[in-house]
């Protein structure tokens, strides 16, 4: 077998590895993106930027006719392209809450890394990989250690079910002296006479959402609790 063929055989390999790698990080989070996804991304992206430099190179020595191309040109089209794959998995949820930012921009990394490999830059991608699964797994939990008060803080959406209207207030002050930073509160009267209270909070991380729920569910005039762990 030819070395230029060796080299895009190495070059595929090298860009199925570290789609693996990218792409075991979201399947272990259950993410909408997986092994197969990053895979393909990656291995396609690669392949296309290889396909692109090698057409450039090879085409004008053909004939008589001399083509000018962009070595990068097919490369250029799949950092926009993959914008496609990567809106299809940014969902907004009934809490107004957005997700799957961070796989999007997986997606878009899978891409990159593809490219760096198909164009020859192996130690760039790998550096990429690497800082890719560090910016994602290991920087957000220093930064709930060691980051500031915000980033060391999980919202909670509470929704309790309160039998009289007295009680609301005292149930909204209580909640506030236990340190929990109320975000947001909205109130609806229900037709059975009872009063949907539903609340935004922002809790320390370490503050176990069970805990939350056993403590408001126990308060005077609760009827009905529900705690919902944002991110």
């Amino acid at each position: 077998m030819e070395i230029a063929n060796m080299e895009i055989l190495f070059k595929l390999g090298i860009s199925a590895v570290f789609g693996l790698v990218i792409g075991l990080e979201r399947e272990l989070k259950r993410k909408p993106v997986g092994l197969k996804t990053s895979l393909v991304i990656s291995i396609v992206s690669c392949l296309l930027t290889i396909v692109s430099i090698q057409s450039a190179y090879t085409f004008p020595a053909s004939g008589h006719v001399k083509i000018t191309m962009d070595p990068l040109r097919l490369a250029a089209q799949i950092v926009s392209g993959i914008g496609f794959l990567g809106a299809g998995v940014i969902m907004r949820r009934e809490n107004d809450s957005i997700t799957g930012l961070t796989t999007a921009a997986m997606i878009w990394g899978a891409a990159g890394i593809g490219i760096a490999v198909g164009a020859g830059f192996y130690f760039e991608a790998f550096v990429g990989v690497a800082l890719l699964i560090l910016s994602v797994e290991f920087v957000p939990f220093l930064m709930k250690m060691f980051g500031p008060k915000k980033l060391r803080e999980k919202e909670l959406r509470i929704i309790l079910v309160i039998n009289d209207n007295q009680r609301i207030d005292d149930v909204v002050t209580f909640i506030m002296q236990q340190n929990y930073t109320v975000r947001k509160i909205r109130i609806k009267d229900l037709e059975e006479g009872t009063h949907h209270v539903q609340i935004s909070l922002s809790v320390d991380y370490h503050i176990k959402t069970t805990d939350v729920y056993y403590l408001l569910s126990s308060l005077n005039g609760v009827h009905r609790t529900e705690v919902e762990s944002i991110y």
